[in-house]
Formats: structure tokens, sequence, C-alpha cells
């Protein structure tokens, strides 16, 4: 641990501006320091630069002790245009994509939920190899052992670690016999050396059903790209939704972290957007650096914040973006 760190911060596109702003006004009120960097991504840095993610940023992220990325926009009308996330995942291989599930004492959040989705973060099917032969499209789907190994071994690492008790691998191995096959051969591989745990498997199409029938349940759940993306946009909203939907982006270097929802153009700069879930995503990176205590700090604040009553307007209150900012910031700890 170390008293000051440089963090590479990308606002990008919409309400991405609203909720780093927020946030680093949220971390100036901690007992560290930052020396912050501010590097481009997204559609409006492709609009004013031809890329969506100049090789600068990706090397101001690589340098950096982590980042903390706001939100983008990625049109689908754009021939050949580049995901800036997901550019940055395959360039810093980021290969974990940690999505934190728990419930808040809000009245729309079911209680009792406390799940952690460990999603494969480089290939899969947003590897990106697609073409069109013949009136047909065709999209590459690459599981590898050596990604699923990895994602293993991090997955039961990390349950051991917060004493977590069960993992679930979920596939669809019974139709995708060849990439699921031996996603699911690998990380029960790797399962034998943690005997501690429970493991589990669940199809990804059951998994979907009992996501809404029994969350609770659920404890550390390990998937593949495409199925751990739907299936953590999913379980979010029984807790609330993607505005209080943190991630976290992790490599064996670098780490990233962003907020699940996306750029949402029309609400920018009205005030109105939740930074909760970017709240929750700094906190994340504060356990990164190895900083627990203050991500702790953020998280209590948070939920002291929400067990007053206190709510943005998506979440059924009446507090705008700054309102709910100087809540958690009055709130803070220690």
């Amino acid at each position: 641990m170390k008293m000051g760190y440089n963090i590479c911060v990308i606002k990008g596109d919409g309400i991405g501006n609203d909720v780093i702003n927020a946030t680093i006004n949220l971390l100036s009120h901690i007992n560290l320091n930052f020396d912050y960097s501010y590097a481009e991504a997204g559609y409006d840095c492709y609009l004013k630069n031809g890329t969506s993610i100049p090789q600068a940023t990706i090397d101001a992220c690589r340098n950096a002790d982590a980042t903390l990325f706001g939100a983008v926009s990625s049109p689908p009308d754009i021939p050949n245009y580049k995901s800036a996330i997901v550019t940055l995942r395959k360039e810093l291989d980021l290969f974990v994509n940690v999505r934190p599930i728990k419930s808040l004492p809000i009245e729309i959040s079911r209680q009792n939920i406390d799940i952690v989705i460990m999603r494969e973060n480089t290939e899969g099917m947003y590897k990106g190899i697609e073409r069109e032969e013949d009136g047909v499209a065709i999209a590459e789907r690459h599981i590898s052992e050596k990604a699923s190994r990895r994602l293993a071994e991090f997955t039961y690492k990390y349950a051991i670690e917060n004493k977590r008790k069960r993992v679930t691998v979920v596939h669809k191995a019974n139709v995708l016999r060849k990439t699921c096959g031996l996603f699911r051969r690998t990380v029960f591989s790797v399962s034998e050396k943690y005997p501690e745990i429970e493991t589990e498997e669940v199809i990804v199409d059951a998994m979907a059903m009992r996501l809404i029938k029994e969350p609770e349940r659920f404890d550390v759940v390990v998937t593949t790209n495409l199925f751990g993306d739907i299936l953590s946009d999913e379980a979010s909203q029984l807790v609330g939704g993607l505005g209080i939907a943190p991630s976290g982006n992790i490599g064996e270097r670098n780490g990233l972290f962003e907020p699940v929802h996306g750029s949402a153009p029309k609400y920018a700069g009205k005030d109105i957007a939740n930074p909760t879930a970017t709240f929750l995503s700094a906190a994340m990176m504060l356990d990164f650096l190895g900083e627990k205590k203050e991500g702790d700090r953020i998280r209590n604040s948070i939920f002291k914040t929400f067990a007053e009553g206190k709510r943005t307007k998506d979440l059924g209150g009446n507090l705008g973006t700054l309102a709910f900012t100087e809540a958690v910031i009055n709130n803070l700890e220690g």
C-alpha cells in the first residue's frame, strides 16, 4: 500500500462525465492521495479524432495504477467501429470482469442477495471475428483452455480469500459441446484443487430462470463472456438496476473499473444520473489497490445514505446527481 496513486480517468460519453465528476468529488474526501491523468475514449472521441480509442489512451491505462472509466457509446451503424471498452479489455489483457450483485436497503431491491459473477473478458463471442458470406453472417466463438483456466483460478482464489462457499459453473455444453465443453472441463479440473469450495453446474438458460426464482441461493458464478454479460445485467435488476451495478476488469497487472450502465446521452448534463454504480466501482478500485478499508468506507456510506431514504430519481427518490453525492460524502465515517 502507498499513500498516492496514479489513476487514469476516462469520462467517455453522455452521463459518463456526470458520474465520473461525482466520483472524483467523492474520492477527494477519503484518506488517500490521487494523481489523475485524463484520457479520451468513446464516440465523441471518434468524432474528434477518427478513433474511439487512441493508442495514447491505451498506454495511459497500461501505465496507471488503475483506471476509472465512465461510459461510452458504441453506435451499431458505423462499419468497423471499435468498442473502446472491449478494445481496452483485450489490449490490457483484463481477463476477468468481476460483477458484484448485492442487496441494498432500498424498496425495489430484493433482499438477501450477495452474488459475484465472474465473466471471462477477452474471448468468446466478443472476440470480434465476424464476416458475411453469400447472405450469411458468421461470428466465431473462441474459447481457450488458457483463458478458461486463469479465469477459474482467479474465481477459486477469490472464493477462498472472501470466505465464499460455493462456485456455480454456468455453460451450455449440452449444445455447444466443443466450446462450452472445453470451458466446463477446464473449470472443473481447477476446482479439484479447491475441495473446500462446493462446485456445481447450471445450464445457462436454467440459470436465467433461477436467478429470478432463487437468487439468494447463489454465491460465486463463473461463466463465459456473452453469458456473463447477459446474466449480470439480469441479476442487477433484482437489486435496483444498472444504476447501482459496478464492475471491475482485472488482469495480471492492470485494473479498470466502470459502472455497468451505458452512456444515456439524453440525460447528460441534467443532474439526473445515478452515480452509485460508479461510486461502487471506485470502491472496487480501492480494493484492487490494497486499500480495502477506504473501499469499505465508501460502501458503508452508500448503504447508510440509502437507509436514510435518500435516493436518486431512478430509484424512486428526488435527489439529483450532485445532491446525492453530497449525501454520500456527508455519511463517510472513519
